[in-house]
């Protein structure tokens, strides 16, 4: 399967005072706000590059790990995903995934093994150079 996403950003200004806005194909971002205080302080209304890679991580970590455990008999109700993505010296150097899972009639040792291949397996972890940890709970 191959297919292509599209996503546009516009900056104006200069880096720490300028501002800029990120919009996707589906619109789900819709010139959404981000900048230098969005991305390297808290307060203001907007995004960053780190926070959505972030989610992207959670949310395609959170899918091939649900196929897998398809492939191996077990539908989970619910996988809770959290990403934090640690920004250090001009780059990403970790993600830490934060995996609760509930899965029926699956056991401790059968969830790990699952989520770990799913954390070395998932196309978003595949192209990052970032550490990549993850702990899980089975709920």
């Amino acid at each position: 399967m191959k297919f292509t996403r599209k996503a546009q950003a516009q900056w104006k200004g200069s880096g720490k005072e300028g501002k800029g806005t990120l919009t996707t194909a589906s619109k789900v971002l819709n010139s959404t706000a981000y900048s230098f205080h969005t991305r390297f302080e808290d307060g203001e209304k907007g995004t960053n590059p780190e926070e959505l890679v972030g989610a992207a991580h959670a949310g395609c970590f959170a899918m091939k790990l649900s196929f897998l455990l398809g492939e191996a008999g077990f539908t989970p109700n619910t996988l809770d995903v959290g990403a934090v993505v640690t920004f250090e010296d001009g780059s990403i150097s970790l993600i830490t995934l934060n995996l609760v899972g509930d899965v029926p009639n699956i056991s401790s040792e059968q969830f790990q093994k699952i989520a770990g291949e799913a954390k070395t397996n998932c196309p978003i972890s595949k192209s990052l150079t970032a550490d990549i940890k993850l702990q899980v709970t089975l709920a």
